[in-house]
């Protein structure tokens, strides 16, 4: 097919692509924008997991838009209410007849020549290639590899009778009635998986090698629901989302980085009581490492402590030996039953969704090059990148990435440039990985990332508030980023 020009492509049509294209057709209307999918459905996230119990694992009045109150009565919400969320924005928006969908990008080239991107694109239903070109891109494909999971090999697999399921690849009509389930690993799906399927399972037990932290918060949150009732819904969303920030990054995080040993013990007290004295906290859930070192995992209402202490789910915490016949034998000897086994062994992260990009005819290697704002790409013109917060809602960053996006396109019609490129020539600080965070799916992939500079624009804050004044306020011209 021949070549076709748009003036902005937006890869991904999940919450950062939602966000990019609500804010391109609101505040760059004479702009044509095109918004690539690869799957079949709007949603990212939110329509390809389909595991029992699925959840926001932010508040939603945080995870949801700026410009789109969140309404419902549950701050955590489940995963069908945040896909029609998502749904009714695009629907409201018109957002829809600028989507393509099963539409994979597999390379994107810049030339300076002709300033623009060029865009090779294979549609998974026709089989077919088609090129586009366009003034602007703005990865929006969030951070991992939605076709496969992070599947670790264990010795005997094959030996196992039952079935082995990762959660990225939920069977829809998966029967685990009356069964005995392991799920191994203790992060944030795994905290959901249990507590769902434990009212129906034989029993159902939690596999950890090692602790991770949870925090407990209401189901509902009694000031929005206060203020929903004698206000409206939008006053009533503002407040509570403001609330929520202010506790997360001014409260939580930033007193867990200043006083690391208070945060710790105030988590782990949240389980003991909810556990009791005489269950083995020090073992189970005691972490070695500082709260926001790795993600903290919500646990809405404490149902996953719930389920232990109604006897239906078990936490060993243990090393795997390898699998048998009939399940799991571990490291101290024991050996544990199981007819299904559930591996929520995380995520395969990506950057800018692992596509070959080129500059002028050279292979671009992303680890090799800063990030600018946490939004560009050193050397490379006219892209952006949309990475959330791991310390917050994602859905924080990526509004704030899209309404800075329109600000920099604007800014170069307005002066009449063609094209902006973040440039340094500053020492990368020894180890300045742009994404200094513990978790496992983090540290398989840091070979992946950008670097950290040692000083602003090239710090990566994971602060909301100097984020949203840098963003909305602050000039878009400095001496890093450059007009042409």
């Amino acid at each position: 097919m021949g070549s076709k020009k748009i003036d902005i492509v937006i890869i991904g049509a999940g919450i950062s692509g939602i966000a990019a294209a609500y804010n391109i057709k609101n505040k760059c209307p004479n702009k044509t924008y095109l918004l690539l999918e690869g799957r079949d459905s709007i949603g990212g996230t939110w329509d390809l997991f389909k595991y029992p119990g699925i959840r926001s694992d932010s508040d939603m009045c945080t995870m949801g838009y700026r410009f789109k109150p969140w309404v419902g009565k549950k701050v955590v919400a489940d995963g069908p209410s945040i896909l029609e969320y998502l749904k009714e924005i695009v629907s409201e928006n018109k957002i829809d007849q600028n989507i393509r969908f099963n539409q994979m990008v597999d390379s994107a080239s810049w030339s300076t020549e002709k300033k623009e991107w060029s865009l090779t694109i294979n549609s998974k239903n026709e089989q077919t290639t088609d090129h586009i070109t366009c003034d602007f891109v703005v990865f929006c494909g969030g951070y991992y590899n939605y076709s496969q999971g992070y599947r670790p090999k264990f010795l005997g697999e094959n030996d196992f009778k039952g079935q082995i399921i990762h959660p990225q690849q939920w069977p829809s009509t998966l029967d685990y009635k009356n069964k005995n389930v392991v799920v191994i690993g203790s992060g944030a799906t795994a905290v959901t998986i249990i507590p769902s399927m434990a009212n129906e399972t034989k029993h159902i037990t939690m596999l950890q090698r090692s602790p991770t932290y949870y925090i407990i918060g209401p189901e509902e949150d009694p000031l929005g629901n206060f203020l929903r009732k004698y206000t409206n819904d939008k006053l009533a969303y503002i407040v509570v989302r403001w609330k929520n920030i202010l506790f997360s990054q001014w409260f939580f995080f930033n007193r867990a980085r200043a006083q690391p040993k208070k945060v710790k013990e105030w988590l782990i007290d949240q389980v003991k009581n909810k556990l009791g004295p005489n269950y083995n906290i020090e073992k189970h859930f005691t972490p070695t490492y500082n709260p926001w070192d790795q993600r903290i995992c919500l646990v809405p209402g404490g149902d996953f402590f719930d389920a232990i202490n109604e006897k239906k789910a078990t936490v060993i915490t243990d090393h795997i030996e390898r699998f048998t016949e009939h399940g799991i034998t571990l490291k101290s000897g024991k050996l544990l039953e199981a007819d299904m086994i559930i591996t929520a062994t995380g995520l395969n992260m990506e950057v800018a969704g692992d596509i070959n990009i080129d500059i002028d005819g050279k292979n671009l290697d992303i680890s090799s090059k800063m990030f600018y704002k946490s939004m560009m790409i050193a050397d490379v013109p006219n892209m952006v990148v949309t990475f959330g917060y791991t310390n917050a809602s994602w859905t924080l960053k990526a509004d704030l990435t899209a309404e800075y996006t329109c600000r920099l396109i604007n800014h170069i019609d307005k002066k009449g440039y063609d094209y902006c490129v973040a440039i340094t020539d500053e020492t990368i600080e020894e180890d300045g990985v742009w994404l200094d965070f513990t978790s496992g799916y983090v540290e398989r992939a840091k070979h992946k990332f950008p670097k950290q500079g040692a000083k602003a624009p090239w710090t990566n804050t994971q602060q909301y508030l100097s984020d949203l004044f840098a963003v909305r306020y602050g000039r878009i011209k400095d001496k890093d980023l450059k007009f042409f």
